[in-house]
């Protein structure tokens, strides 16, 4: 690469350089988080919205993290301070501190911009591009986590519902079969009467752990160790009663086996799934993707009428216990990266491979 040329990681693409030099000539801030920019003549590195003079194209490079620019010996501006969390993802940190420490039934969002020193409509804004939620679901979210963590810890029902703010007891039953997959009862016995089956198959990925309860498919687990992924199961549900499946669940099995091999266009399988409903939504989402396209991360989060919760779609991407059936291995970087997958990048080059050539 020439002098004349931008500097940018090795592992960012020279499309990428370029649109990340069009928001720091525009000193975009909303492009702050995604990318910082350092400057080779003074080892100092920025945010894309930094108030300081821009540097000549030629001394800069990109890193996608400030880890990365300091590992090769760049220092933290003093004007932005790149290495402070600032902007809309501070305003959702200290709310969400605000809403764990609420007991209350029903969230106070006017209380809890007035205590930031904001209003309602910038923190509810701050909320949908940091996290892809509103500040109610994700309030209810933190409370619902309590809730399971009182009971896992062997308090009562009657107690976890006082100390969590729950004005009756029809409130949190409403919200248990999304939230919890069980009634409150069941979970805080550890899945005590549950029965969970699952089955382990052979795969061109390695094995599969398929796992199902009476009402759909619960997990699908792509390893190597069956130990391993029996064992996630049981730490979920440790006095569930966890059994080799039945022949009719082995139908489900077979499906989703030959659907990594290319035999099965389609999956129509039930599922019975723990999830908040923005989690729910990408996940419908990623079933739409055609075999054999891919969508980058923010073209998901346009779909769903939410462009800035691109964040906010990988985490639901990367918390998706039902690969192949929910397909987040079509999803990709806006540089064409594959990006992070649970079940490992090759598994994730090979499932593209193979449905590209599919779909030919």
């Amino acid at each position: 690469m020439s002098n004349t040329q931008t500097k940018f990681a090795q592992n960012i693409s020279t499309h990428a350089a370029a649109r990340y030099w069009r928001a720091t000539l525009a000193r975009d801030s909303r492009a702050d988080g995604s990318f910082v920019l350092a400057v080779r003549s003074t080892h100092i590195y920025c945010r894309p919205s930094c108030p300081a003079r821009r540097p000549l194209r030629r001394n800069v490079t990109f890193f996608r993290t400030r880890e990365e620019a300091e590992k090769q010996g760049y220092r933290a501006c003093l004007r932005c301070r790149p290495n402070e969390i600032a902007g809309p993802v501070a305003l959702v940190q200290r709310a969400v501190g605000h809403f764990a420490e609420s007991s209350e039934d029903g969230v106070r969002l006017g209380a809890v911009a007035v205590a930031l020193g904001t209003t309602q409509g910038t923190l509810r804004r701050a909320f949908l591009q940091v996290t892809g939620l509103k500040p109610r679901e994700l309030a209810e979210a933190l409370r619902i986590k309590r809730f399971k963590a009182m009971l896992r810890a062997g308090k009562s029902i009657t107690d976890a519902l006082y100390e969590t703010g729950y004005g009756s007891s029809s409130r949190v039953y409403e919200r248990s079969n999304a939230q919890l997959g069980m009634t409150p009862a069941t979970y805080r016995k550890g899945g005590q009467g549950m029965k969970i089956g699952y089955t382990i198959a052979k795969s061109p990925l390695g094995k599969v752990l398929v796992g199902a309860t009476e009402r759909g498919v619960s997990a699908v687990y792509l390893g190597d160790a069956e130990n391993t992924m029996i064992a996630e199961l049981r730490e979920e549900y440790p006095r569930a009663e966890i059994a080799p499946a039945t022949d009719s669940f082995q139908r489900w099995v077979r499906e989703i086996v030959q659907r990594i091999e290319g035999k099965q266009p389609r999956l129509e399988l039930p599922l019975d799934l723990q999830a908040t409903a923005f989690q729910r939504r990408v996940w419908q989402e990623l079933q739409r993707i055609p075999r054999g396209r891919t969508r980058t991360y923010s073209q998901v989060a346009r779909s769903l009428g939410q462009p800035k919760a691109v964040r906010a779609v990988a985490r639901a991407c990367a918390t998706n216990p039902v690969s192949i059936v929910v397909p987040c291995h079509r999803v990709i970087r806006e540089d064409g990266a594959l990006a992070g997958y649970r079940w490992g990048l090759s598994r994730k080059e090979q499932l593209l491979a193979q449905e590209r050539r599919a779909s030919n």
